[in-house]
């Protein structure tokens, strides 16, 4: 203990892998994991929202698994694979559902998009014909305050491959 009563951050080395590339760093145990992908890593299009898992702007694909990167610590993530927003691109080509949201204008301002390409990711990897219905479900725990949401199922519409009525 220090002299004016704060507790020492204990600091762990931790190993993950981000979008293919693997990582050790040493890491405080209170840390979370978006810290860490956004300071640590320096990956930012990982997005800070509310910091309580409700805006979803920080939504990665942990082991298969949508998360929202706000509510885990990063030592939780130890071992683990990491799929951000700047893994989707393929050779420096916008991905078919990047391109989907920009020819479908499903973003204004953008701070929610990477966590929408996120949850749309893991939802076309589950289901590669999804239902307007099954779209807006996948994407509820994303928060987007400009668009109104419609042409950002239209995208997810487009980029499974399905017909888009504008």
């Amino acid at each position: 203990m220090e002299g004016n009563g704060a507790h020492r951050a204990v600091e762990t080395s931790k190993t993950i892998e981000v979008n293919g590339t693997t990582y050790e760093r040493e890491v405080e145990t209170r840390r979370l994991l978006v810290h860490l992908i956004r300071d640590d890593l320096d990956l930012t299009g990982t997005h800070v929202g509310c910091d309580t898992g409700n805006c979803g702007a920080c939504s990665v694909i942990l082991n298969g698994t949508l998360v929202k990167s706000c509510m885990l610590l990063a030592v939780q993530a130890d071992g683990a694979s990491i799929e951000t927003v700047e893994g989707l691109a393929e050779e420096e080509q916008l991905s078919s559902l990047q391109q989907a949201f920009s020819d479908h204008h499903a973003l204004q301002c953008g701070y929610c998009t990477p966590g929408m390409l996120m949850s749309a990711t893991a939802l076309l990897r589950e289901n590669s014909s999804p239902s307007d219905e099954e779209i807006s479900k996948a994407i509820q725990g994303n928060i987007c305050r400009c668009t109104g949401y419609w042409n950002i199922v239209k995208a997810i519409r487009a980029a499974s491959g399905q017909e888009v009525t504008e």
